[in-house]
């Protein structure tokens, strides 16, 4: 019989919210960005995948976001990173995009396809939203469980600061709002700036995990290095 896990929900444990199974650290694997060149960027995708179409158009919308966002507001930065990703990229499973039950795309990727699932729009906004100047510790890849949906899902999780109910950004909304808001959200894990860790849901007890549950994350980085982006090693 498996075991049934309570899930404490967002704010009721502090390690909890971090990430109540698994909670990896982004500095830890390699600092994500670092002053990208979008034109090579754009011009290796050219050379990639030939004539873009209207790819090139979602390209250069991007590069123009990130080069006319820096002197925003954080709550003006998120909500525009938002907006854009749920607008730009159509919601289609990997088994369609990608002929994969599980593949994590790159930003190029998804805006090159037009096209991703949960975890692709929560990178995209993610990365998008270091490269604005936002510290990776205010933000978390959260896994959750949508229960209007009955199904896994995955948002970016927002926190001003420690203490702070996490703003939830989704590809399912361009609203911005609490998590304690976000009732039909079940929390399950997350990606946080506190190191490679697995959480006893029962005892809150914490300890180390293995680092090969950290292979999708690398192989972003791998793919995201080979594309043009100066990120650090994993």
């Amino acid at each position: 019989m498996p075991l049934r896990v309570r899930s404490p929900g967002w704010r009721a444990n502090r390690r909890v919210l971090r990430g109540i199974v698994l909670c990896v650290s982004l500095a830890i694997i390699g600092h994500p960005t670092a002053n990208w060149d979008m034109g090579r960027i754009i011009d290796t995708a050219h050379s990639r995948y030939g004539a873009l179409g209207s790819a090139d158009g979602r390209l250069q919308a991007w590069a123009q976001l990130l080069q006319n966002t820096g002197k925003q507001s954080e709550q003006q930065k998120l909500d525009t990173v938002n907006r854009f990703f749920n607008q730009q990229l159509a919601f289609k499973d990997d088994l369609v995009v990608w002929g994969q039950v599980d593949y994590w795309a790159t930003p190029v990727e998804a805006l090159v396809k037009g096209a991703g699932d949960c975890e692709d729009f929560a990178l995209a906004k993610y990365f998008s939203l270091r490269e604005l100047g936002v510290p990776a510790e205010r933000l978390r890849i959260t896994y959750v469980k949508s229960l209007k949906l009955n199904q896994a899902h995955m948002v970016l999780s927002y926190y001003i600061n420690d203490s702070s109910d996490p703003l939830v950004l989704d590809s399912l909304t361009n609203d911005i709002v609490p998590a304690t808001q976000r009732r039909d959200l079940l929390p399950v894990y997350a990606f946080n700036a506190e190191g490679l860790f697995l959480i006893d849901p029962f005892t809150g007890e914490i300890r180390r995990g293995d680092p090969k549950q950290l292979s999708r994350w690398q192989g972003v980085l791998k793919k995201m290095r080979g594309e043009g982006f100066d990120i650090g090693a994993g």
